[in-house]
């Protein structure tokens, strides 16, 4: 009885070991892809001023890619209501993401806190396929936590690289508004949409006009408005039709 508890025993943990493995073979790519981007919020919250410890902690507690840019600017002046208003306006979409995320699979209640916390674009990516429907929870949480492992480490090399970058070096703050840039470029490639190009645009050209202070958490509001206006719209639409 003891010997077949010990094989049973040593086949979990082979089973686990293997699962780890595939997780790791998953989540490399996107590893090796966040590479550079972890390496310019490194570089960045240091020479906005923050101490070098900032640059892993956000990437170890917030861990939201494109937030945490945000949140470099935002900490040295932003009142604690506009950060939260932001970060609940720039990160709303991962509310849809549970939709056809497989957290069914992930057993144990701090297991799917984690798992909800680690649900960055990337993590869903990998695993929001018709086969992660069954995969272990073993290896949907090797894939999130290699993810958050090496963002965390590409973070806090790139801030021990920014602290070996003079001051003088100029460009280093236009760096989130390229990164917006490119992301809003890629967006369009998805769905090619000139209204809603044009819409974005003239919502951030208001709330510039309105506010400059103010003007990413007046123009990301006015955008989500004018969507849910011509999405009810249109639906109004189709049904007479």
């Amino acid at each position: 009885m003891q010997v077949m508890d010990s094989e049973a025993v040593h086949q979990a943990r082979d089973e686990g070991r293997s699962e780890v493995a595939a997780g790791w073979r998953i989540a490399l790519p996107a590893c090796v892809a966040v590479v550079p981007l972890g390496l310019a919020l490194g570089v960045l919250v240091v020479q906005s001023g923050l101490a070098w410890w900032w640059a892993p902690v956000l990437g170890a507690v917030v861990f939201a890619g494109s937030m945490e840019f945000l949140l470099v600017g935002l900490l040295a002046a932003a009142p604690l209501a506009q950060i939260a208003v932001s970060t609940l306006l720039v990160n709303f979409r991962h509310v849809f993401y549970a939709i056809s995320f497989p957290m069914h699979r992930v057993r144990g209640r701090g297991w799917k806190a984690y798992s909800t916390f680690a649900l960055t674009d990337e993590a869903y990516a990998l695993t929001a396929t018709p086969e992660a429907a069954g995969w272990s929870r073993t290896r949907i949480i090797s894939i999130q936590a290699f993810f958050h492992v090496a963002w965390v480490l590409c973070v806090a090399a790139g801030a021990g690289l920014g602290s070996l970058i003079p001051p003088q070096v100029a460009g280093l703050d236009f760096a989130v508004t390229a990164l917006f840039v490119v992301l809003g470029m890629e967006a369009y490639k998805v769905r090619r949409s000139l209204p809603i190009s044009v819409l974005a645009l003239g919502c951030a050209i208001v709330a510039a006009l309105i506010s400059r202070d103010n003007m990413l958490l007046i123009a990301m509001g006015m955008f989500c408005v004018a969507l849910v206006c011509s999405y009810v719209l249109a639906a109004r639409r189709s049904r007479r039709d």
